[in-house]
């Protein structure tokens, strides 16, 4: 027997309270300002490979006095917005690189969790800002029902889960772990609590100080079932598209703040008596990344557009990624040159954004990975 399913996002009847546009600007404001207040990249300044990856006291006052923990989740636990608010929201915590588990909790872990609709208690804490990491991912880093790396059994009629999982975003900080586990009947979803002897969790060094990632292995571990029937895959899959846009909207704020920041240096630095951003070379590399910016936020723009329908938005989120993906990269690779030797030092925020375009770029699964699934989808 199957468990009753609901989309977060896609549908009327799991969708957050609607904000107006007047709200979604007020919430823009809201999330730059709470940023700005605590330092902008300063927060990720404080943080090391051995620290936590999460700022408590920043989670504190977005996710819970904000009620952004609550972002695209169902209106019975307190939900805000759709999918065009999570974009929004997650581009202004992109552009200033913030330390919270926005992504890993309240999108990926949220979204299966509403998406399985028999894990009210969960969500309901997770919409209230605990944070909860979520364990599907294949030894490759991408999303493949064909190879979950962990398993589960029966044992006194509970379930009971075995295996390894990896690139668990947040989860050395999370207080419940929603993973994914192939059985007889396919891959279903599980509620674990990472206190329980079968489970060992390991915080890893990360490129991007500020997203952690953990190793959590399963032996013997005791698990909540939360969907049957191998009924999970559908689930995730129809969660990561969500979260593939987050991803997507995260890199634009990224990529923008990178590029502000690029043509405020060579508009102020002189070389020769003159601006260097009055040579010709350092021109046409700003319009590269200007056209770069561009292209993410009309994929970004597409996506949420696409929200209303689980194929199109399928379709668009790979899309997004795709593209979004590489235009951080580039443009963060830019901001390094075009800083000089200032944008090889570590005090400099360059080096910053460039970790952050570069881990997103595999965080999910890499261009290739993405641009694969689009080919199928559209029956290339």
């Amino acid at each position: 027997m199957t468990s009753t399913m609901t989309d977060p996002v896609g549908g009327a009847s799991g969708t957050g309270m609607a904000l107006s546009d007047t709200e979604r600007d007020d919430l823009r404001e809201t999330v730059r300002s709470v940023c700005a207040d605590a330092g902008g990249t300063t927060a990720v300044r404080g943080l090391d490979e051995y620290s936590p990856c999460v700022d408590a006291a920043l989670w504190d006052t977005l996710g819970r006095q904000v009620g952004l923990a609550a972002l695209g989740l169902p209106e019975a636990v307190g939900g805000i917005g759709s999918l065009a608010e999570i974009a929004l929201v997650c581009e202004e915590l992109g552009r200033t690189l913030a330390p919270v588990p926005l992504l890993s909790s309240t999108v990926l872990a949220g979204q299966v969790l509403a998406g399985c609709g028999t894990a009210d208690e969960a969500l309901a804490e997770l919409a209230g800002g605990t944070v909860h990491a979520l364990a599907i991912a294949s030894p490759d880093g991408a999303w493949r029902p064909d190879a979950v790396p962990v398993a589960v059994t029966g044992r006194d009629g509970a379930p009971v889960l075995d295996g390894t999982a990896p690139f668990v975003l947040d989860g050395a900080d999370a207080a419940a772990l929603v993973v994914a586990a192939g059985g007889a009947d396919g891959v279903d979803l599980f509620l674990v609590d990472p206190g329980d002897p079968g489970v060992t969790v390991r915080r890893v060094p990360t490129l991007d100080l500020s997203r952690g990632q953990a190793v959590v292995a399963f032996s013997g571990a005791r698990a909540r079932a939360l969907t049957a029937g191998g009924a999970g895959a559908d689930v995730v899959t129809r969660a990561l598209d969500v979260a593939l846009v987050a991803l997507a909207a995260e890199q634009l704020g990224g990529a923008q703040a990178a590029l502000d920041m690029t043509v405020a240096h060579v508009r102020d630095r002189t070389q020769f008596g003159r601006s260097i951003g009055s040579f010709q070379a350092v021109k046409h590399t700003c319009a590269d990344m200007l056209l770069q910016v561009e292209g993410a936020r009309s994929a970004v723009v597409r996506a949420v557009r696409a929200a209303g329908s689980p194929g199109a938005l399928a379709e668009a989120a790979a899309v997004a990624q795709a593209w979004c993906g590489e235009a951080f990269v580039f443009v963060a690779a830019e901001c390094v040159q075009l800083h000089g030797g200032m944008g090889f030092t570590w005090e400099h925020d360059a080096h910053l954004y460039f970790r952050r375009a570069q881990s997103d770029a595999v965080l999910l699964g890499g261009a290739a990975h993405h641009r694969e699934r689009l080919a199928g989808l559209l029956g290339w």
